[in-house]
């Protein structure tokens, strides 16, 4: 009868220690490196002008997330920023119970607030793993068009489905987002677990909020004839 009764406390400690170890809420910060020159590869004259040492840009980003919604946004610096324009800085609230993201993004120097349903991605997990910020997580495949393959590394202990920008999708939140070409790289370097205060989740208040197919459609109308505006448009709405 002890042995029964000590097994079933075994049991119960491990159920207690698994529950416990899924997490609701975290503050995370995501690092991101970009090369420029792979990113401006169709474009000679924009890598001539970027030195071999400044090839590589760094952007940091913070991403709080709860049960209900996540927020996706630059972290503020003072620091003087070298290459500004080569890189998108969005933000990105994700809302999984409404079926709804809100983004702010910022376009020839103008901030525009958008409203769009979810991304829906189809992921193929694998049973590679690594450790991310102190979290093993699992790789997961998109297959975003015929050139373009994206991985993500997601953590089972991390319960919303969220990740940097508006990914999502996987059973765990995102810690690592990559190009197959190692293009563009996001990686945790810290989780912490903070529960932000629920004003973190709500966008600021902007007259004019556009619906993606409808900025698009506005943005066609006015530049659609110039050379360089569907790489500008696929680098604005199409993987990230």
């Amino acid at each position: 009868m002890i042995i029964k009764r000590s097994s079933a406390l075994s049991f119960l400690v491990l159920i207690f220690l698994q529950h416990a170890a899924q997490l609701n809420y975290a503050k995370i910060t995501y690092e991101r490196k970009t090369n420029l020159y792979k990113k401006f590869k169709k474009n000679n004259d924009i890598q001539r002008w970027i030195k071999e040492e400044d090839k590589i840009k760094t952007d940091y980003f913070e991403l709080f997330v709860n049960d209900t919604c996540s927020v996706f946004q630059p972290q503020a610096s003072e620091l003087k920023e070298n290459y500004s324009w080569t890189t998108a800085k969005n933000t990105v609230y994700q809302y999984p119970n409404q079926n709804k993201r809100y983004l702010i993004k910022t376009m020839w120097g103008e901030e525009m607030h958008l409203t769009d349903s979810l991304v829906t991605r189809r992921w193929q997990i694998t049973e590679s793993s690594r450790n991310i910020a102190g979290f093993q997580c699992r790789k997961a495949v998109w297959q975003a068009n015929d050139s373009t393959r994206i991985y993500a590394w997601f953590s089972y202990d991390l319960v919303p489905s969220t990740g940097p920008e508006s990914f999502r999708g996987l059973p765990g939140t995102i810690l690592g987002l990559a190009t197959e070409d190692g293009g563009v790289v996001y990686f945790a370097k810290k989780v912490e677990l903070i529960s932000a205060e629920q004003t973190q989740f709500i966008p600021p208040k902007k007259k004019k909020i556009y619906k993606i197919p409808e900025l698009k459609a506005e943005l066609t109308k006015q530049y659609g004839h110039e050379k360089w505006f569907k790489e500008v448009l696929d680098e604005e709405f199409g993987i990230w």
